[in-house]
Order: structure tokens, then sequence, then C-alpha cells
């Protein structure tokens, strides 16, 4: 005999678990309204009894053993199955989205009437969003090429399978390398970059160039610059690839600090500001130069996948190899030689000095002397842009990302120097 407030309990559980249903059933026959009414496995009608099924036989098992629900879901899998494949072979669609789900559905109700009410709720939000995004999904999958579906794999290789197996303790000269701590950062750098490569290939470049610029800088600045500069000699409109120049630059710094903050959130004070400083003063000079002018696809552009083995392991090995040279000029040189270093490591790759100079800021807390290098790294990088492009480019082209790109530099060199470089 249940009490007073058990029983009030009891009732909301079964309540919730109807609502539950519902929810899910409200989906499932709104993709179906089409449909001749009794000609479906399940409305919204079933789907809210279906949900109540599940909540009532959870709360028999309490009497008679928890195995009664197991016999009872097996039983109700059985007779969605049957009524799925009496319907398919009459309409002829083997879709079995609406039994899944009217599983899910009966589990959400046992959750709700076992006590997990918040995890019962958010499932069937979750399951009702995943049904209701069915054109999306299909018009992304679509998109999909092999490439990109053997990245996201890969991707999944590195960091499911590869990660785990890995050591975690220093090994070598002053214990600077950590597989696992070594192999973790190369996974969130391959993930940054593949979500904003999955962005740029979901927009589209043909959405224009500053978009590309927006996104593509998250992926490499640098090979986006190249690759705008390239166009120049096709393009009729030079101001706008050099705000597609300086858009891709100022995501640099973006994702700078983003990579800084993970690997030590102590960093974000110090860099936010400065980083913040240059990357505003480029896009506000990306605005100036596109303004009143029409977008533009450039169909011609390509964005390397940045998801592959060789490439991990290219980066694995030039972290590592930054790892030890840091460790090195620190003990040797001090501070003195991490301003080299990071001047040096500039030239090519921003990414594995800032995480070097972030990892040590964090071990020995030296946050001021770490910003300022990592600043200075910044520098240098763009500084090698502005040539590229104007190599590649034309003097039209790199006259026109040079005083904007100087002007970042000099706002770098004013903030590197208040840090104390």
């Amino acid at each position: 005999m249940l009490s007073g407030n058990e029983l009030f309990d009891t009732i909301v559980s079964l309540g919730l678990a109807l609502a539950l249903g519902l929810l899910v059933g409200l989906e499932r026959g709104w993709q179906e309204r089409a449909a001749v009414e009794g000609s479906r496995v399940a409305g919204i009608r079933t789907f809210g009894l279906i949900g109540l099924l599940g909540g009532l036989w959870e709360l028999l098992s309490r009497s008679v053993g928890e195995i009664v629900l197991g016999f009872a879901f097996f039983a109700f899998a059985v007779v969605m199955v049957t009524a799925h494949v009496a319907e398919a072979r009459v309409s002829k669609d083997f879709g079995a989205t609406t039994v899944i789900a009217a599983l899910i559905t009966f589990g959400l109700g046992a959750l709700s009437v076992r006590g997990e009410r918040g995890i019962a709720a958010a499932g069937a939000v979750v399951t009702t969003i995943i049904l209701s995004l069915k054109p999306i999904l299909h018009s992304w999958v679509q998109r999909i090429e092999p490439a990109e579906l053997t990245a996201a794999l890969k991707l999944l290789l590195i960091s499911v399978v590869i990660l785990p197996v890995l050591p975690d303790q220093g090994y070598g000269p002053w214990r600077a390398l950590n597989p696992h701590e070594l192999w973790s950062l190369v996974v969130v750098i391959a993930a940054l970059s593949f979500a904003a490569y999955c962005g740029t290939r979901i927009a589209g470049v043909k959405r224009g160039i500053l978009l590309t610029g927006l996104l593509g800088g998250l992926v490499s600045s640098t090979a986006v610059s190249i690759q705008l500069a390239r166009l120049a000699g096709e393009a009729a409109q030079t101001r706008l690839l050099a705000a597609g120049v300086l858009v891709a630059s100022a995501m640099m710094f973006v994702r700078v600090l983003v990579v800084a903050t993970i690997v030590n959130p102590n960093l974000s004070i110090t860099l936010s500001l400065p980083l913040t400083a240059m990357a505003l003063t480029l896009f506000s000079c990306a605005a100036l130069y596109a303004r009143n002018i029409k977008p533009v696809a450039i169909d011609s552009f390509r964005l390397r996948n940045p998801v592959e083995l060789t490439q991990a392991l290219q980066f694995a090995l030039l972290l590592g190899a930054i790892f030890l040279a840091t460790a090195a000029v620190r003990e040797w040189l001090g501070e003195t030689g991490l301003f080299l270093l990071a001047g040096l490591s500039g030239i090519a790759d921003v990414d594995a000095i800032t995480i070097s100079l972030s990892r040590i800021a964090a071990a020995d807390h030296s946050v001021r002397a770490a910003g300022g290098a990592i600043i200075l790294a910044t520098l240098v990088n763009t500084g090698v842009k502005a040539l590229l492009v104007a190599t590649l480019g034309g003097s039209k082209l790199g006259s026109f990302v040079a005083w904007p790109l100087a002007l970042c530099i000099i706002i770098g060199a004013v903030w590197q120097w208040l840090l104390g470089g």
C-alpha cells in the first residue's frame, strides 16, 4: 500500500511517462500526417500509451521482480516488429525509425517511473529533435564526400582508439615527452581544425570570400591566405580578396586564444586583450574593404582536409620537438631563450609553440613570459603571411594587406613589450 506522498509521486511519474510519449508521438504524427487513418504503426495517441505502458510495467516490476520488465519489453518489441513487417508489405516502406522510436519511448516511460525523470525528459527531447532533423541530416549525408567520412573515422581512431593506450608519464630529457599528453593535444588541434573544415563545407565556399576566410582561418590562416593570394590574378575584386586574407589572419588570433585557454585557462587573462585587439583591428580593416562590394563565389578555392594520419604524426613529431626545445632553452637560456624559440617557431606554425608555452606556464606559473612569447610567435607568423601574400598575389594585393597587418603587428608589439618581452 502506497503512502500519500508515494502515491502522488507515482502519479506524477506516470503522467510524465505519458507526456514524454505524446511528445515523441507528436513528431511522428506530424511526419506521417498525410497517411490514411489507421495505416500507421503508431501515431501520437499510440506513442503516449507506449510511454505510459513502459511506466506501468516498471511499476509492476517492483512487486514481481525486475525480470518481468525485461520480458515485457521483449514482448512489446515483438509486437512492434510484427506490426511493422505487416505494414511494410503493403506500403513497401521498410524504414524502422518509428519502431525504434517506440522502443525508446517504452524505455523512457520506465525510466520516468523508476525516478530518473530528468534523464527520461532529456532523452525524450533529444529523441524528438533527432527525429525532426531527418531532412537536414539527409542533406548533410548527401554532401559528405568519401574523403571527409574517412577523415571523421580517422579522428575517431586517433582519439578513441590510440589515445587511451598511450602511457601517461614523462620520458626523455627533463621528462618533457608525455605520450598521452602530447597525443591528446594532437587530438584537440585535429578536432578544432576538422570542425572548422566541416563548417566551411556545410556553408559552402560559394557563400563568399569573407565566410571562407572566417571558417578557413580556423583550419589554417596561412593556407587560406596563400590560396586567396593565388586568386588575385583571376579575380577583379582585389579589395575583397584582401578582406578575405585579413579575416583569415584575424581568425589565427582567435584560434591561438582558444588553444592556449584549453591547455592553460590562466593564460586567457593575459592573452585575451592583446589577441582580441589584433583580431578586431584586422576584422575592422576587412569590413572597410568589403563594404558596398557584392560577395563573390570562389569555385576554385580548395581547403585541404585537416585530418590525416600522416599529418597527425607529423604534428606530433613537431610538437614533441618543440616540447624538448622549450625545455632545453628554458633550462639553458631562461626566458630569453623562450622568446627566441617562439620567434623561430612562428615562421612556420603557431599551434605547436602555443601549446608548449601554455603547458610550461601551467607547470611553473610563468604566465606573463609565456604570454609575451606566444604574442611574439603570432606577430612573426603575421609578418610571414604578409610576405607570402605580397609575393604570390602581386603588389596591388600586397599593398592592400600590408598596412592592416603592419598596424596589427605594432599593436601586438606594444602589448608584448608591456608583458615584459
